[in-house]
């Protein structure tokens, strides 16, 4: 026989013990509906915390990076400046990395919004002349991480046009470590829930191996390798993993559908038209991978550990 040939009927002999295994496997899950939804409900719920969290951040995420209350620069220009020097820098301020836009405040613009909103109309009027001094008004992008911010802020603060600048920036560094915070947290608890789940599906397919111990010991006995007795035990751990993670799926969207309509509603009350984004596409493969994957994991350890004590006598 020709090695190619060779090889060709090895890999379908592989395959269709594989393929055997897979749909075995599969048979039993579907057999025994009860404790294999108990099992996969477990999962679903594991994997349906860290992923709600997670969505919940990025959607906070999206909300303040598109909120109007973006932190805006205040670049107080020198006065000697003529009108279309101002115009010139705040066109070279606009086009810098980072920058969203800048806006030209003039001195006569800047003196009547400070009588709109001080109260002080009359008082105002009193002045001999305007001591206000052309301002641009530059709103940093909401990609930008504190220390970006922080050195694009020292940049323009640099410019010999400015003779300063202003900008609240305290409570943007209180927000990313807010929600550095959170996204930290999530990824601890989905770690302390990934081994949950690891453990839930070991101790699945270690009862399994029990119930089926006199069998297993029969079929090494006449010859069968531990990898043909360790493939169908894999391939449930796989359907219970992925069973718990499309369970996870829909408890992610059942939950986010409950709460689009009165976010949707909060939002409207502030003039926004948010709405909360779903795990998609993506995310729900993600999501269905995690599970079959610690669904293989468990499954694998509790079979590398039970099976070698299964020894025919």
């Amino acid at each position: 026989m020709k090695p190619h040939g060779r090889w060709r009927r090895f890999l379908k002999t592989w395959l269709e013990q594989h393929a055997r295994a897979l749909v075995g496997s599969l048979g039993a899950f579907t057999r025994n509906r009860v404790p294999s939804l108990m099992t996969a409900g477990v999962i679903g719920i594991a994997l349906a915390l860290p992923a709600a969290f997670l969505l919940l951040l990025d959607n906070i995420q999206t909300l303040t990076s598109g909120w109007q209350g973006q932190p805006h620069a205040s670049l107080f220009l020198k006065r000697d400046l003529d009108t279309k020097q101002v115009a010139l820098l705040a066109q070279q301020i606009g086009t810098r990395n980072g920058v969203i836009h800048a806006r030209i405040i003039t001195p006569e613009q800047g003196l009547e919004e400070l009588r709109e909103l001080s109260g002080f109309r009359q008082a105002l009027a009193l002045l001999p002349s305007n001591p206000l001094p052309p301002v641009i008004e530059v709103e940093p992008s909401g990609a930008l991480t504190p220390a970006q911010v922080d050195s694009l802020i020292d940049e323009l603060a640099a410019l010999p046009s400015v003779a300063r600048i202003r900008m609240d920036r305290d409570w943007l560094r209180r927000l990313h470590a807010i929600l550095y915070l959170f996204e930290r947290g999530t990824w601890v608890v989905a770690a302390l829930l990934g081994i949950t789940v690891i453990l839930v599906v070991g101790n699945t397919i270690r009862l399994d191996i029990e119930n089926r111990r006199d069998e297993i010991i029969i079929v090494k006995l006449i010859g069968a390798t531990d990898a043909f007795v360790r493939r169908p035990f894999l391939y449930s751990g796989l359907w219970h993993g992925l069973a718990g993670g499309l369970l996870a799926c829909l408890l992610v969207e059942t939950g986010r559908l409950l709460l689009a309509g009165p976010v949707s509603h909060l939002a409207s009350l502030y003039g926004s038209r948010f709405e909360l984004a779903g795990i998609g596409f993506s995310g729900g493969l993600t999501l269905l991978g995690c599970g079959a994957f610690l669904g293989l994991v468990g499954s694998r350890l509790a079979v590398g550990r039970h099976l070698t004590a299964l020894e025919p006598r």
